[in-house]
């Protein structure tokens, strides 16, 4: 009898999970968890060149994706700007890039250098048609030559 009644449970947990795997799949597009925002810092200053290196020693790259469906988003324009390795911000520590047809995107630069009391960091802005403007920003970790950072965009304005 316990052995039946375990056979039981089994088949009861089993149907439970498939029926809650059929919801979760049926319930439409995936969902991907927006990017935090953070703020856009006092050294932000529009139309940085474009361009795709700043520098060298560290690769940041990513994907451009919606909130939505976690689909890629084409031609996001981004705009970086840090502290180079003089310890200062200024032009030559600035771009803007674009996503490409598969969303993604690459930025060769310096390791940035801690700010005065805030950690390495590289200032983020991305827009594209159709999505809530998105300021952010990367913080790399000590010692890393190179960071993945999926930029995920609100839909609106």
């Amino acid at each position: 009898m316990g052995t039946f009644r375990t056979l039981i449970t089994i088949v009861f947990a089993l149907t439970a999970t498939l029926a809650v795997s059929a919801a979760v799949s049926g319930a439409g597009a995936p969902k991907c968890t927006p990017t935090e925002p953070d703020e856009v810092g006092p050294f932000y200053k529009q139309h940085a060149p474009i361009r795709s290196k700043i520098g060298q020693g560290y690769v940041l790259k990513g994907t451009v994706r919606s909130s939505a469906d976690c689909r890629p988003i084409t031609g996001a324009r981004i705009e970086v700007w840090q502290v180079g390795p003089d310890a200062q911000y200024g032009d030559p520590y600035r771009a803007t890039l674009y996503s490409d047809t598969k969303g993604n995107y690459r930025l060769e630069t310096y390791f940035p250098p801690p700010f005065m009391t805030r950690p390495s960091h590289i200032h983020i802005l991305v827009e594209a048609p159709g999505f809530q403007r998105l300021i952010t920003q990367h913080y790399p970790k000590k010692g890393a030559k190179q960071a993945t950072f999926d930029l995920v965009l609100v839909q609106g304005h």
